[in-house]
């Protein structure tokens, strides 16, 4: 919903304006007449919401003819006024749609305006108790108003981030299912690589909300390989290797137009396979040219595939893994990410039990 807010006063535009687009209305603002009609002629509001009070042009003088013109006649207008007498006929005879009276909740307001556009923006309201006029009240109601749209946005967002990860999972879920010789692994490898982030202790990559969901869908581009390569039980032929590799690109193209994915997220999809030394792909990367994330991630999806039966070969022991991670230190991995897992090593076999038992 578009409001057109017609006031002198700026700081009354301010409140409202703040309030209203917590709520996710469109808010344009013009501080009289004139400036109302060049945003009329730009972009054609839901509901006009007018002070009566303005100079020059007055807000009942504009309602006015606003209502005699066949190109805005039909546009909901709300008249706003803190005086108290003469005002509710003086508006019903300018042809007003609605009249509010200061001080006023902009919730009220809001739901004013939403039921003169139809009924189909779905603002929130809650009824009010009956209040005293005086700049202060008014202060108390856009204050009071805005913590409640906060609140109400907040978890909206929790709710949304659950169902983003409810989505995510599923879809992990039926990768693995794709890829048989994983199953579980992208949970496993997931939780393994958040424990060793904790203990690495980079903070911007632990609070980087795109982060655990790139560990999750780290490797969503083999939805893209066919099955012969991902299910072959013997070792991949150069072609083969190559069509393999490409998982990180499509998994990045995949996921690139994910808002919340956008930061150390999609970078451990695209770079996971990278090497210290320069030796991975895409992109041959090398050292800390790798992003951070790609770099404790290598560590953890090692570790999961080599104490995981895949279908060329057997599972190894942990101690095997342990093993072979300290031999690949300033090779493969990270030193500092290598230096991590030995520190986090009895919490990364907790994991591993509690995962089992699940």
């Amino acid at each position: 919903m578009l409001i057109l807010l017609v006031d002198d006063d700026p700081a009354l535009r301010t409140l409202l304006r703040t309030t209203f687009e917590v709520a996710d209305v469109d808010v344009t603002e013009a501080d009289g007449a004139d400036a109302a009609r060049r945003r009329i002629r730009s972009a054609r509001p839901d509901v006009i919401v007018l002070d009566v009070n303005m100079p020059g042009t007055t807000g009942l003088e504009l309602c006015e003819e606003l209502k005699a013109d066949p190109g805005t006649r039909n546009i909901p207008v709300i008249l706003l006024t803190g005086s108290t007498g003469g005002t509710s006929a003086a508006a019903k005879r300018v042809g007003a749609d609605a009249f509010v009276r200061k001080p006023f909740s902009p919730l009220e307001l809001l739901s004013v305006a939403e039921r003169l556009a139809g009924g189909l923006y779905g603002v929130p309201f809650r009824a009010t108790r009956k209040r005293t006029t005086g700049p202060q009240e008014e202060l108390l109601l856009y204050a009071r108003d805005l913590r409640h749209l906060l609140e109400v946005e907040r978890g909206q967002r929790e709710l949304l981030q659950s169902a983003y990860m409810e989505t995510i999972s599923a879809l992990a879920s039926a990768l693995e299912s794709k890829d048989t010789g994983t199953r579980a692994h992208s949970q496993r490898v997931q939780s393994y690589a958040t424990a060793l982030a904790d203990a690495v202790g980079e903070r911007a990559v632990v609070r980087d909300p795109s982060t655990p969901y790139g560990f999750l869908l780290h490797d969503v581009g083999k939805i893209g390989i066919p099955d012969g390569i991902l299910r072959k039980p013997g070792p991949l032929s150069v072609a083969e290797r190559r069509r393999m590799q490409t998982h990180t690109v499509l998994g990045e193209a995949m996921l690139s137009g994910v808002a919340f994915l956008k930061g150390e997220g999609l970078k451990v999809v695209r770079s996971h396979h990278e090497r210290w030394d320069g030796r991975g792909y895409p992109d041959g990367l090398n050292g800390e040219d790798i992003p951070l994330g790609a770099r404790i991630f290598a560590v953890a999806d090692a570790l999961d595939a080599m104490t995981s039966h895949r279908p060329y070969r057997r599972a190894l022991s942990w101690q095997s893994a342990r093993t072979e991670i300290l031999n690949q230190r300033k090779r493969q991995f990270d030193p500092d990410v290598v230096d991590a897992f030995m520190s986090a090593e009895s919490s990364l076999k907790e994991i591993r039990r509690e995962l089992a038992a699940a």
